[in-house]
């Protein structure tokens, strides 16, 4: 099993530690993530039941009281990895998305039909203790599946009491209604999506989830008066008011309807203070006018950096904004600290470098530039701009959609890091990451390594590391962007070979080839490049 996760070697060795029956299946206060169920017999009634599955389950678990994570950041971690939202996964796969979302707890499952009746069977995987835990069955008509699935969730969660009661707004009222929301949230067509949706909002005109998905649909095909309108239906005593409220002001902001925009926001943020709330404010002032007034963005980019200091977006739209204030060594400041959190921020690392190079920091900004073109081949025409005047565009600020914010990606323990010893607490991380790769402990490699560059952002073998940890955990993309920084940092024939695998993994051979290639310009006989470059046809 060497090469795999931890977690995936015990549970496919099948080295497991059963607990007592008795044992509660989901510890308290454990983040849960319900992932689509199976459907191994291709049975065409439950097609819509996979992702059916995953809603319903979430749900109920939410409403007994279990930390649950929603569907629109599973879906966030299925792009992540390139994993179509309607994949079906292996179990190592299933890993990797609770990985990414920084779940304790996944839950994996498959459905069946004996006739009319629908058989519903999960398992719990405990990602912090690497137990699989017995699998848990319950059945009764397809009609009835709420009832099956409140069985099941109380299974799940190792509980006889009675059945979790969920809210009206958080299922709608049949399971007729339920089958064409969640066929509305799978279909690929967007015109078959909203016409699913709006059905279900016909039979259930209270069910504000199907609203906001509506919401999603038109904002994505850019029909924002449509979006807008939509919410309207959203009744202010909903448990969804907040959330609407929020995307109607991103609407208004779309529209251009600044004042509009501006007025929800400060009312929702006199209400309860919100970093997504406070930077869309930023984001409405800085568009709000031809020429930015000075230091109005910037105050709210600011304030919604405190609110979350883990989220790289808010320290770029600071970093952003400042350089429209014309103001390069804030910028300069405000977008290293975005690359801390975020080392793969392309637009990041080539502002930068311009806001380098207009305060004399030649050197520093060419190697900025480099890395920015290394991430992406944009910001070569973005180079080019700057003949004809500023070569950083205008429109670059960041919005969250949604209130809820994602997983944290920097640990707490690195947010009171400034009054320590930089490198010697980097040296540290690193080492401890460096040590856990070599036993294959790759969640706590990974956690180390992403302290150690939060402290050293360039730091080479933390980067080096990193890729080799994404590239045996199957995260092809991932491992590229890694090993870019990496070999940016230092050029090593140990990077260029590690991301000529991590191209092979991602089905891109030229690209492999020409790393191999340079490798060997750097040591004709290093045997790892040779054995690369036979496996991609070049022979040694």
């Amino acid at each position: 099993m060497k090469g795999r996760p931890w977690a995936v070697a015990v549970l496919l060795t099948g080295a497991l530690t059963w607990p007592a029956a008795a044992a509660a299946q989901v510890p308290p206060g454990a983040p849960v993530l319900v992932l689509p169920f199976d459907n191994p017999k291709g049975e065409a009634r439950l097609t819509w039941m996979r992702e059916g599955a995953a809603v319903l389950l979430t749900e109920l678990l939410a409403a007994s009281g279990e930390r649950v994570i929603g569907r629109e950041e599973r879906l966030r971690a299925f792009d992540r990895l390139q994993l179509p939202a309607t994949a079906g996964l292996s179990r190592a796969s299933s890993l990797k998305v609770g990985q990414v979302v920084a779940a304790s707890v996944v839950v994996i499952g498959a459905l069946d039909l004996n006739g009319d009746q629908l058989v519903a069977r999960a398992r719990v995987v405990r990602l912090d203790t690497g137990r699989l835990l017995p699998e848990v069955q319950a059945s009764g008509a397809l009609t009835d599946v709420f009832a099956v699935f409140s069985r099941l969730a109380n299974l799940v969660r190792g509980t006889s009491a009675a059945p979790p009661v969920v809210p009206a707004d958080r299922l709608p009222p049949s399971p007729q209604v339920f089958e064409l929301y969640i066929k509305g949230l799978v279909a690929e067509v967007p015109a078959t999506a909203v016409a699913f949706l709006q059905q279900a909002l016909k039979a259930a005109p209270q069910f504000d989830q199907a609203r906001l998905a509506i919401w999603h649909l038109h904002t994505d095909a850019s029909e924002h008066q449509r979006a807008l309108d939509v919410l309207s239906g959203i009744r202010t005593e909903s448990r969804y008011s907040r959330e609407s409220r929020f995307r109607r002001s991103l609407s208004l902001i779309s529209l251009k309807r600044f004042d509009d925009a501006l007025q929800t926001l400060r009312a929702l943020q006199a209400e309860e203070r919100s970093a997504a709330v406070t930077n869309a404010i930023g984001v409405a002032e800085l568009r709000r006018t031809a020429t930015p007034q000075p230091g109005r963005a910037t105050y709210y980019f600011s304030q919604a950096s405190q609110i979350d200091p883990a989220d790289g977006d808010l320290f770029f739209n600071l970093g952003y904004a400042y350089w429209l204030d014309r103001d390069p060594r804030a910028t300069i400041y405000w977008l290293r600290e975005a690359v801390r959190r975020n080392p793969g921020d392309g637009d990041a690392h080539f502002i930068l470098g311009v806001a380098l190079h207009q305060t004399g920091a030649t050197a520093e900004a060419t190697r900025e530039h480099e890395l920015a073109t290394r991430l992406s081949s944009q910001y070569a025409g973005w180079g080019a701009r700057a003949v004809a005047g500023d070569p950083v565009p205008r429109g670059l600020e960041r919005l969250a959609e949604g209130l809820t914010p994602s997983a944290s990606r920097v640990d707490s323990i690195l947010t009171t890091a400034g009054q320590r010893d930089h490198d010697a607490l980097a040296a540290f991380h690193l080492d401890a990451g460096r040590r856990a790769y070599q036993r294959e402990a790759d969640r706590e490699a990974i956690q180390e390594l992403r302290r150690a560059l939060y402290l050293s952002p360039y730091l080479a073998e933390a980067h080096l590391l990193l890729g080799r940890l994404h590239l045996r955990g199957g995260r092809g993309e991932e491992a590229v962007e890694a090993l870019k920084i990496a070999l940016w940092s230092e050029e090593t024939v140990a990077v260029h070979v590690a991301l000529a695998e991590a191209y092979l993994q991602v089905q891109d051979s030229a690209s492999a080839r020409s790393e191999i290639d340079r490798a060997l310009v750097l040591d004709p006989k290093a045997a790892d490049a040779l054995a690369v470059k036979a496996r991609i046809g070049g022979g040694p």
